[in-house]
């Protein structure tokens, strides 16, 4: 039984750690929860915990490998709009918040972070917040409009699923592919679609 705690906090970790927009880490809790009967409030203190670590995690890292694979511009975009999003103070905190509070996958909120090079402390209190409240609802929901593992798995295949998956593409394309310093100086929405570095040889 320890070890299915164990998972949880590794499936959570996981889930977050990668900068893609993966389902969300409340589905590996709800997942284990129903198929181990484990105790809900264990499996929300470790899945929020390895969701946490993950996206910490996700911050030191994503800006080394941004700097690979995204031209120099791109990141320079990416960081003025985290100078930006610093600048608002609680403003800031609040739209965090209330972004964690939302079925979405977090990931374009702390790439968005990470290759601004903001500091975790900024991001991570809000991001708690909002994922202990937002993942106790859906780990509750899960175990009573869930009666066994094969109606949850159905579950990850479902328009719900499918949607948040897209909107999550959606929202890295936002951050990636905007010109963010012309669209807040100027006014003025401007696409790139080269954003990629060219590798040097």
């Amino acid at each position: 039984m320890g070890w299915s705690y164990f998972w949880v906090f590794v499936g959570a970790m996981l889930v977050d750690i990668v900068p893609l927009p993966l389902p969300p880490a409340f589905t590996v809790m709800i997942f284990l929860q129903i198929k181990f009967h484990l105790n809900i409030g264990i499996v929300i203190a470790t899945g929020v915990s390895g969701s946490i670590l993950g996206r910490y995690l996700l911050t030191l890292y994503i800006p080394k490998l941004s700097d690979r694979i995204f031209r120099p511009g791109t990141n320079e975009d990416i960081q003025f709009l985290g100078a930006r999003l610093k600048q608002k103070g609680w403003k800031s905190q609040l739209t965090i918040l209330a972004y964690s509070l939302m079925p979405l996958p977090t990931t374009p909120l702390f790439l968005a972070s990470g290759m601004a090079k903001m500091k975790p402390l900024f991001i991570i209190p809000a991001f708690t917040i909002g994922k202990v409240i937002s993942d106790t609802v859906a780990v509750l929901i899960g175990k009573y409009a869930t009666e066994n593992t094969e109606s949850l798995v159905e579950g990850f295949i479902s328009w719900k699923s499918i949607t948040g998956f897209a909107l999550g593409l959606l929202l890295v394309f936002v951050l990636l592919f905007i010109d963010w310093r012309t669209l807040i100086q100027q006014k003025k929405l401007v696409i790139r679609f080269n954003i990629w570095a060219v590798a040097k040889v």
